[in-house]
């Protein structure tokens, strides 16, 4: 597969995964109506997780541009793909909010909440506040990233060839569940001042479809705060990279 292309179905599979789960919790009769913060707290980490696993083995499931720029600013990665990785998650983030949409079609009918709806999609601060809002999206992010550009899979010595060596373990689709384990505590620790992008895709891509789908009842798509969740996290993806060379 190509890896623009894995790119696009990874992000596509985190939306509608991660999305669906904001839809199940806030959108009205459904299974999990009511369901709370863990619920999508930890829908968004088994969301990040099934990306991984379908796509990680093709592009690396950044899936996140955000992580793009992380491991490109850290040296890890081509900067000539970066446009196209960016451009591949955009579309699937966009296509994924998409399916969500025509997923609980009746269920945003039979929601009253506009901004209930517009949370199906995009992020919002519980308390608006623009220069700490992006403070915690970049701190948010920064650990995200971070913690990506340390992970790395076990390994062991092995000296069989009279040179000891160390010989790296490759875990397969469970080294996935290491980012998805950071998705997770992000939210619960981190989540509850803007909701969380730490992805300027999850945000933009919804946002964008949220505003061109006809959805009934809906408010307008909050243009004011978009900048946010995409500037916020590129600031925290930077700063990652940074500590990671410097350290």
């Amino acid at each position: 597969m190509n890896v623009y292309l894995a790119e696009l179905l990874g992000t596509a599979i985190l939306i509608l995964l991660g999305n669906g789960v904001v839809a199940n919790v806030v959108l009205d009769r459904t299974k999990g109506h009511g369901a709370g913060w863990i619920v999508i707290c930890a829908g968004w980490g088994f969301a990040v997780y099934t990306a991984v696993l379908c796509v990680g083995e093709t592009s690396g499931a950044h899936i996140n541009p955000a992580v793009t720029l992380g491991v490109a600013l850290a040296g890890r990665f081509a900067w000539d793909q970066v446009p196209g990785y960016i451009a591949a998650q955009m579309v699937g983030a966009y296509v994924g909010a998409v399916v969500v949409y025509l997923f609980y079609m009746k269920h945003y009918e039979a929601t009253a909440d506009a901004d209930g709806k517009l949370a199906t999609f995009s992020t919002s601060p519980n308390i608006r506040h623009f220069g700490l809002n992006l403070l915690c999206e970049a701190v948010a992010t920064f650990v995200l990233v971070y913690a990506v550009l340390l992970i790395s899979d076990p390994s062991f010595a092995w000296a069989a060839t009279g040179a000891a060596a160390s010989v790296p373990v490759g875990l397969g689709s469970i080294g996935a569940v290491r980012v998805g384990l950071v998705v997770f505590a992000i939210g619960l620790s981190l989540g509850g001042t803007t909701g969380y992008a730490i992805n300027p895709a999850r945000d933009l891509g919804p946002r964008l479809a949220h505003a061109v789908l006809p959805i009934a009842g809906k408010r307008d798509s909050d243009w004011g705060y978009a900048a946010v969740p995409v500037v916020g996290p590129l600031i925290g993806a930077a700063l990652a990279a940074w500590l990671a060379l410097v350290s």
